[in-house]
């Protein structure tokens, strides 16, 4: 059994200005949060209006979507209020050193 290989796409320096930064990798646009010391990954558009969730505001664990204020746990893509419903799709992700790197298999 072979495991899924981890890819780098960003390193601590690409959160300076921001919480949550837009990677596109595998043909996928990827949200990874930073928070508390920790890395997140989900899809990066909003089940809901297809908004750039990037584009959110981030508190703790939930990212907001800019557009109609839906919330997501960014932990597990769980859909946290109206008018969102239907969860991200998330993706394993971790730090090493000063890289993120996500497992997109």
């Amino acid at each position: 059994m072979s495991s899924a290989a981890w890819t780098p796409v960003a390193s601590l320096d690409d959160f300076a200005a921001s919480d949550a930064v837009k990677v596109d990798v595998g043909g996928k646009e990827i949200a990874i949060y930073l928070v508390d010391g920790s890395v997140y990954a989900t899809a990066n558009r909003c089940t809901h209006g297809d908004a750039s969730l990037c584009d959110g505001f981030l508190e703790r664990h939930e990212i907001e979507c800019p557009h109609h204020q839906g919330r997501f746990d960014v932990r597990t893509g769980a859909a946290l209020c109206a008018p969102a419903e239907i969860a991200l799709a998330t993706y394993p992700a971790r730090l090493t050193g000063d890289r993120v790197e996500l497992q997109l298999d």
